[in-house]
């Protein structure tokens, strides 16, 4: 009963913050595609569900190519699969760890081209299910996503204190995004452009 109670409670607290950041950066969801990243933020705060694990024991992520031959070789239910944890893990990775991304071989790029393609993949071979039009919105407006998770990522790391605050300030002074800035704006630490004299 108690895991039923954090888990809704847990979406309840996603809902909000999805909500919100879709709201604040003007992102135009459907209602159920809103509601599958809720999920997908639910279902990534086990951390052990963005990792697969290895014989030895050890926990990696799976290369997304990786994933992506494997799905070519899949039948129709298995891609399925296959391409939704493609689509998951980029959107996830990209949107809550771009910083993860900046030294790899492979950057944030790479996770937004093999996510979005991904979901295309899903709504055509779902095309005659009600989730078609979810992946296909998921794949049309995935950089947004991924900046809408990027600011929900920065608020988690400005209210844990001052490491993960330099950390959104370090994304923000690389990125020059202007969500990051709102939020820093909103922390106390960054004068809003504009208002500073000439």
């Amino acid at each position: 009963m108690s895991d039923l109670v954090l888990g809704s409670s847990l979406k309840e607290f996603f809902r909000l913050l999805v909500g919100d950041a879709v709201n604040r950066q003007r992102v135009s969801l459907g209602e159920v595609t809103e509601f599958y990243l809720v999920n997908l933020l639910s279902e990534f705060a086990a951390a052990e569900k963005l990792f697969t694990e290895e014989l030895d024991g050890k926990k990696e992520t799976e290369a997304l190519a990786i994933l992506y031959h494997r799905a070519l070789q899949q039948e129709r239910e298995e891609k399925i699969k296959t391409l939704r944890r493609l689509g998951d893990v980029s959107l996830y990775t990209a949107g809550f760890f771009p910083d993860s991304l900046r030294d790899r071989a492979v950057g944030s790029d790479y996770y937004i081209q093999m996510g979005g393609s991904a979901y295309a993949q899903l709504a055509q071979l779902s095309q005659h299910s009600s989730f078609a039009s979810v992946y296909w919105e998921l794949h049309q407006k995935f950089r947004s996503l991924v900046e809408v998770l990027e600011e929900i990522s920065a608020r988690g790391m400005c209210a844990a204190g001052p490491q993960g605050t330099v950390k959104v300030f370090e994304n923000y002074a690389r990125t020059g995004s202007g969500h990051l800035e709102q939020v820093l704006v909103e922390a106390g630490l960054v004068v809003p452009k504009g208002i500073l004299p000439n």
